[in-house]
């Protein structure tokens, strides 16, 4: 690919290719304009008399009078004349070069435009252009075919979600017509079919939150509302609300953090955003691992790690886990209760701080990297 310094030298070349042209049909019509006069020099006098005499039948000191009345008399603004109309010639020739480029040009954009599967082509003048046009057409079908990626994916998603919500609700209904139909069931029988009701009623509250989050993330232009709060704390209160998530796999979590670091951004998103992260860690960690969150300053930047013991992300799919509607583990179906939002919405988040995301993973853990500036120093 070419960079921009080659692309300014070619930009350069072409306009000495102009130049040089103009330059050289100049100086070549000039020398012929002086050729021209120098041989008609003498003669052209002749030649007008000659011109009087035959055509209007004039006696030739008649006709030499009119000559040089009227031609020789006037022969500089003749000449005047006669060079105006011979530059502006030239001057036609010119603009005949450079319109047909620019034709060429408006021709590649419209072959851009209507998505044409061939290469743009100008000519060799216009390499440098015809460079940047391809560019910008492989640019474009990129993002296009990205886009119908993701929409396809999207709409696949909804689909698995709109089956998998049947599975669940067909359960609640049947247990409880199933205890509705037998009020005199055994109290031991209830509770267990009242437990397993409550767990697919849950089941089926996530399902629907996953609909509720694509629609807010397609729907929903992220908007940051400031102010002050202690990030230590936010971290310890989320660490204790995920206890029941945690509880179910048998999990535990530390949480490494500096006393009261105060920061300035928008509480309610970055906790979505640890929250999205802190979800990922637990679905993808292994049963009866920890789950280290360490805070600390770096002078006006916060930086949260999040690392899980579990299952290495390939390398090659480590900066995809950030792509919308991205699933590491369809096999995994939606259990995780992943709908490939989070990580993506986390990400568009910390952006929206001026802040970076990334992550790294090998065979013995995951990793979450969160910098983002705001600290607050007393």
């Amino acid at each position: 690919m070419k960079t921009n310094k080659t692309r300014k030298n070619d930009y350069l070349a072409f306009k000495r290719k102009i130049f040089s042209k103009v330059v050289i049909l100049i100086l070549v019509g000039s020398g012929f304009l002086m050729l021209l006069s120098s041989l008609l020099r003498g003669r052209f006098g002749n030649w007008i008399v000659r011109f009087l005499r035959n055509t209007f039948y004039l006696s030739e000191s008649d006709a030499a009078i009119i000559h040089h009345y009227i031609f020789r008399n006037n022969m500089d603004k003749i000449m005047l004349v006669s060079c105006v109309i011979f530059f502006l010639i030239i001057f036609q020739f010119v603009m005949s070069w450079v319109t047909s480029y620019l034709d060429e040009i408006d021709k590649g954009m419209d072959d851009l435009m209507k998505g044409s599967d061939k290469e743009i082509e100008l000519s060799p003048e216009m390499s440098f252009m015809e460079t940047k046009l391809n560019m910008f057409k492989h640019i474009l079908e990129k993002r296009e075919r990205d886009a119908r990626q993701a929409e396809q994916r999207k709409n696949d998603l909804v689909v698995y979600l709109a089956h998998d919500i049947k599975t669940p609700l067909t359960s609640v209904i049947g247990y409880l017509d199933l205890m509705s139909e037998v009020p005199d069931m055994p109290i031991e029988q209830r509770a267990k079919y009242i437990d397993i009701t409550l767990e697919k009623a849950n089941r089926l509250e996530r399902l629907i939150n996953e609909f509720f989050e694509i629609t807010r993330y397609n729907l929903q232009t992220i908007v940051l509302e400031k102010k002050d709060f202690n990030l230590s704390y936010m971290l310890f209160q989320m660490a204790d609300e995920f206890y029941p998530m945690l509880s179910e796999k048998k999990q535990e979590v530390v949480v490494n953090a500096e006393d009261d670091i105060m920061f300035h951004g928008d509480p309610d998103k970055l906790a979505r955003v640890f929250n999205n992260v802190f979800k990922n860690a637990i679905a993808y960690g292994d049963e009866n691992s920890k789950i280290i969150i360490d805070v600390h300053r770096q002078a006006h930047n916060a930086i949260i790690t999040f690392k899980n013991y579990g299952k290495a992300i390939p390398p090659q799919k480590l900066d995809s886990i950030f792509e919308k509607f991205y699933r590491l583990d369809e096999s995994r179906g939606t259990e995780t209760g992943n709908a490939g939002l989070g990580l993506a919405i986390a990400k568009e988040i910390v952006i929206l701080h001026e802040g970076e995301i990334y992550a790294e993973s090998n065979d013995n853990h995951t990793i979450f990297h969160i910098k983002i500036p705001g600290v607050i120093n007393n």
